[in-house]
């Protein structure tokens, strides 16, 4: 989940840029602003004055009575279309559970339980193990199979196999129970930084 969001923000930060540097040059170049401010492009530099254009007509058709350049053309067109829709449907596509029914097969109509509260009510239940010093929770998955995600700190005398055996048995069947599902669960334990002792 964090990989596909830095995906996502690295690719629509690079595609802002884009499009923000080509915008800037052509409002530099239509409003004629290099030579209002004295200013000397590099050389090569597209569209500095506005009766530039960005394709001559020469270099929009050099290709087009070659027998291959229409399907290719076409061919490319097709596929970044395809490749914008798919990237379209992903970012619309559900990647949290939403809100949960509260009892299973004996929920009540009405009552639900939002993902954010269940992993902070999953995460205050798991700072009062013993050996716990800090916990983080959350929900990921869709509402049906949803998923929790647990980050917990130990303390430096905690012992990692009687915390995640309390961490079964204690918040993660409660919350099991409360939502009647089987409730999946990954946990990441690190330990509290702390200065080493010295032996005298």
């Amino acid at each position: 989940m964090k990989r596909k969001s830095a995906v996502n923000r690295v690719l629509l930060a690079l595609a802002g840029i884009v499009l923000l540097g080509v915008g800037l040059m052509i409002l530099a170049g239509g409003f004629d602003l290099y030579r209002r401010g004295s200013l000397t492009p590099p050389d090569g530099w597209p569209l500095t004055t506005p009766d530039d254009i960005l394709l001559a007509d020469a270099d929009r058709t050099r290709w087009t009575d070659e027998g291959w350049w229409w399907p290719v053309a076409i061919a490319v067109l097709a596929i970044v279309t395809l490749l914008a829709v798919w990237w379209l449907l992903a970012q619309l596509r559900r990647t949290h559970p939403g809100a949960l029914s509260v009892g299973g097969a004996h929920a009540v109509d009405g009552v639900e339980l939002s993902e954010g509260a269940l992993g902070d009510v999953l995460a205050a239940d798991t700072r009062h193990l013993p050996g716990v010093h800090q916990a983080r929770a959350r929900m990921d998955g869709s509402s049906s199979h949803p998923e929790a995600h647990i980050a917990i700190t130990l303390t430096p005398d905690a012992e990692p196999g009687p915390v995640m055996q309390a961490l079964r048995d204690g918040p993660l069947e409660r919350a099991r129970r409360s939502t009647g599902r089987t409730l999946p669960a990954k946990a990441h334990l690190r330990l509290t930084p702390h200065k080493p002792h010295r032996a005298e």
